[in-house]
């Protein structure tokens, strides 16, 4: 079994100083290119889309789901060595997939995402610890006009920060993150299509509206390290054995899946 990415020890410290890791060319342009195509035609997955509102009425969708049991492009990205090894290292346990999904900002209209840490409303699950980490991979340009990710360097460390509803979203208490950007960098998560950021459940992160005319689609899978007990919820899943799957099976799978929608 092999893997196209290999995490280092000087990777691992970066993520464990600054609460996130940045892999340029984590994915080849062949399987984004899949990965777009399949994820804009796949109508199952449109049909789960649904919409969150920021503070200032833009609009945003996403689709979640915690299904690993099917042979999709999607579960070739989540089972894939290149994110599951890096986050077991990461993570120092062996991790399980709590969940993937896609966010998708169109253009002239995707909605903002407020300050949060992803563990703000996974406690509400009962996860015990801040044991858990996702990976945003771009499959779009992602750049500050239309709305790239911002990570807080180093918030990870501030433990978990109150969050209540803005808009329709959950967000960190803005008093404690207005307090946390006058000592911490905001980092402008700048991606081309394949790169991938590793992020810690506990960083402070947002988003701004799209207001290009191009779109930014991301996938992002999280995970759960196997020592972290919490609530087997709808979308947030309980542990259950992941399987690693060869890094070549993005592509097997992605064209055949691909080949499968245009037949229909």
């Amino acid at each position: 079994m092999t893997s196209r990415y290999t995490i280092t020890d000087d990777d691992a410290a970066q993520f464990d100083r600054d609460g996130y890791l940045f892999v340029e060319d984590l994915y080849e342009s062949e399987e984004i290119e899949l990965l777009s195509a399949i994820g804009r035609a796949d109508e199952e997955k449109a049909a789960l889309v649904h919409s969150a509102v920021d503070a200032k009425g833009g609009e945003s969708k996403l689709w979640l789901t915690s299904d690993i049991d099917r042979e999709d492009i999607y579960n070739g990205v989540c089972h894939g060595r290149r994110i599951v090894d890096t986050m077991e290292r990461l993570l120092a346990d062996e991790v399980y997939l709590y969940h993937y999904k896609m966010v998708e900002k169109e253009p002239r209209g995707g909605g903002a995402w407020e300050w949060h840490q992803d563990y703000g409303y996974w406690y509400s699950n009962n996860c015990l610890f801040p044991h858990m980490a996702s990976c945003f991979v771009a499959i779009d340009p992602a750049n500050r006009e239309n709305g790239c990710l911002q990570v807080l360097r180093g918030s990870h460390k501030l433990g978990r920060i109150e969050h209540g509803r803005y808009g329709s979203q959950v967000g960190a208490n803005p008093e404690r993150v207005a307090l946390a950007q006058q000592h911490l960098d905001v980092v402008h998560c700048e991606m081309k299509p394949g790169d991938g950021l590793f992020f810690h459940c506990n960083i402070l992160h947002s988003s701004d509206q799209n207001h290009s005319d191009q779109p930014r689609w991301g996938l992002i899978c999280c995970y759960n390290a196997r020592g972290n007990p919490c609530d087997d919820k709808g979308g947030h899943g309980g542990y259950r054995l992941l399987e690693k799957w060869d890094d070549s099976r993005v592509l097997e799978l992605g064209r055949r899946q691909l080949q499968e929608l245009q037949q229909a």
